[in-house]
């Protein structure tokens, strides 16, 4: 590899600690990018070909190595800071100084927003899939358990008869309509930055920014070339926000289910396979599956806030602090894939039982239910019928 790897290296030595400090845990975080950067960088070498910046041969090559580069194991260096110069110096590796070539009209500005969407978009499918998943266990639990009757709770007082069907179906809805939250963040990630540059175009250059929009699969051009720099935070506030919404939806899930398998209530009995011990009490078989569910929900609002706080009164342009973004937004990312799979599996090892829910059944749960048959029997006002149905 060259001497100098990193792409704003001008020669001059760095301090090893500030170096450190700078780049963080970018070499990390930035694996994940890898092979979105190298698809944006095939279609920007494709663009400068035809925009005459490189011969059709250098596009060629460019291409081909870059697609040699999907299939090896490139692991950034902390010399190198991010996925962007680790591609192009093996790029340099392999082709010496055409691989230079590809920066041409890029700056690390627009290279990471478009690789950081590319990574977004791919997310969203994937949440897709496994919310969906995690439906479809909540609607098989319905099916084979639906019927059993249970109590229905407000401010954690029996209130009003329910069923299972009815309490795994309510989460399958609300799953759903935090899926169609998605549809903000989908707007922004659409949205081409390639080729705006470190925020201000690149004058005296000629790019064709219609053309990589239409390779990359972006819906139309970042403009003008000053609002991706904006931008930053946007579309990883909305992503976050939708996925702070599905988290919540499995926390609320978790804490029922926590409460409904304590020995006071003991509606639900949980696999041995997805509960733990005690190293004290013999006895024991705890819900820690649906506890940490629970804890990891609570959690997520602080990454949002997080990358929220990262632009709170920031001028305009790239600032250095926008690097700490990917940080709380990956892990939030991660914990709800996480938590989805593993909901998905916890929900189809949990059984109702009919019997312990009647036994614990409160009659009164049907007051509401007989004063609306008071009013259409005996025709008088529901609050009369609600007044009647209280004395008694």
């Amino acid at each position: 590899m060259n001497k100098t790897t990193r792409l704003w290296d001008k020669g001059q030595p760095i301090n090893d600690q500030i170096l450190a400090f700078t780049v963080g845990n970018d070499p990390i975080l930035d694996q994940r990018l890898i092979p979105y950067d190298i698809t944006a960088s095939i279609a920007h070498a494709q663009m400068l070909g035809e925009q005459n910046h490189l011969t059709q041969e250098e596009v060629e090559k460019l291409t081909q190595a870059l697609e040699e580069l999907r299939s090896e194991d490139i692991q950034i260096s902390r010399d190198e800071e991010d996925c962007h110069t680790a591609i192009e110096n093996r790029l340099t590796q392999k082709l010496g100084d055409l691989g230079g070539k590809i920066h041409l009209g890029r700056s690390r500005n627009d290279q990471v927003l478009t690789a950081l969407r590319l990574y977004y978009r791919q997310v969203i499918v994937d949440i897709h899939s496994y919310t969906k998943e995690a439906m479809a266990s909540l609607i098989e639990l319905s099916h084979n358990q639906g019927e059993i009757k249970i109590p229905g709770y407000t401010h954690l007082q029996q209130a009003m008869p329910s069923s299972v069907s009815l309490w795994a179906m309510g989460y399958t809805a609300e799953l759903n309509h935090s899926l169609n939250t998605f549809a903000a963040a989908e707007h922004l990630i659409s949205l081409n930055p390639l080729g705006s540059a470190a925020g201000f175009g690149t004058p005296g250059l000629t790019l064709n920014r219609e053309s990589t929009t239409k390779k990359l699969g972006f819906t139309q051009a970042h403009e003008p070339v000053t609002a991706p720099q904006l931008s930053r935070g946007k579309a990883e506030s909305a992503l976050a926000f939708s996925l702070c919404l599905i988290m919540q939806d499995l926390g609320r899930l978790a804490a029922d289910l926590c409460l409904y398998n304590s020995q006071e209530f003991a509606m639900v009995t949980l696999a041995d396979d997805i509960t733990t011990g005690s190293s004290i009490m013999p006895q024991k078989r705890n819900p820690d599956v649906f506890e940490l569910i629970r804890g990891h929900s609570a959690q997520a609002p602080a990454e949002l806030q997080a990358i929220q706080n990262i632009t709170l009164k920031m001028t305009s342009g790239y600032h250095r602090d926008l690097q700490l973004i990917k940080e709380p937004l990956f892990r939030l990312i991660d914990r709800t894939h996480q938590t989805l799979q593993i909901t998905t599996y916890a929900l189809t090892r949990i059984t109702f039982n009919a019997e312990r829910a009647t036994q614990i059944t409160d009659p009164s749960i049907h007051a509401a239910e007989a004063a609306f048959a008071l009013v259409q029997t005996e025709k008088i006002s529901f609050r009369e019928a609600y007044r009647r149905i209280a004395a008694n």
